[in-house]
């Protein structure tokens, strides 16, 4: 791991040094969303790198095992940004889950201190929006069912144009 440390650009040497563990514990749930869009972003162009060259260098070599050992080190820079995602992801989870507890908490406490004695609910009666005295009959059931099925027939031969 190293060796690829020392391959990396300086900023990406900051967004590692970034998400050391022992700096992570710092950070508050903002810092480390923010955070975790940068490594999320450098991940996704390190493995977007590495697939490139990788499809590129298989024409080149003839073959895609033959591609396979030329692209290590692309390949190695993609893994530690995948490593870091997992563990800014990790701390990130950590500290949401955290903060919904402590949300839930005083939810409850809230719940609590309002709790009153019930008292019976007047329920209100909906109306239907359109009332419809017509008697349901066979007749009438069947009826709608063939005008249903005359639709979905005549939409069916539009959908199949």
């Amino acid at each position: 791991m190293d060796a690829i440390l020392g391959t990396l650009t300086e900023a990406e040497l900051a967004l590692v040094r970034e998400a050391d563990p022992k700096r992570l514990k710092k950070l508050d749930e903002d810092a480390l969303i923010e955070l975790h869009g940068r490594v999320r972003r450098a991940r996704n162009k390190q493995v977007k790198n590495y697939r490139r060259r990788a499809a590129d260098r298989v024409a080149e070599t003839g073959g895609r095992g033959k591609a396979y050992a030329r692209n290590a080190r692309r390949r190695a820079k993609a893994e530690v940004f995948e490593e870091l995602l997992s563990q800014v992801s990790a701390r990130l989870a950590t500290l949401a889950h955290e903060a919904a507890e402590v949300l839930r908490a005083e939810r409850e406490a809230e719940a609590a201190a309002a709790a009153k004695p019930p008292r019976p609910a007047r329920v209100k009666k909906l109306r239907p929006q359109r009332i419809d005295n017509r008697p349901d009959t066979p007749d009438r059931r069947k009826r709608h069912a063939s005008t249903r099925a005359a639709g979905a027939r005549r939409q069916a031969r539009k959908d199949s144009r």
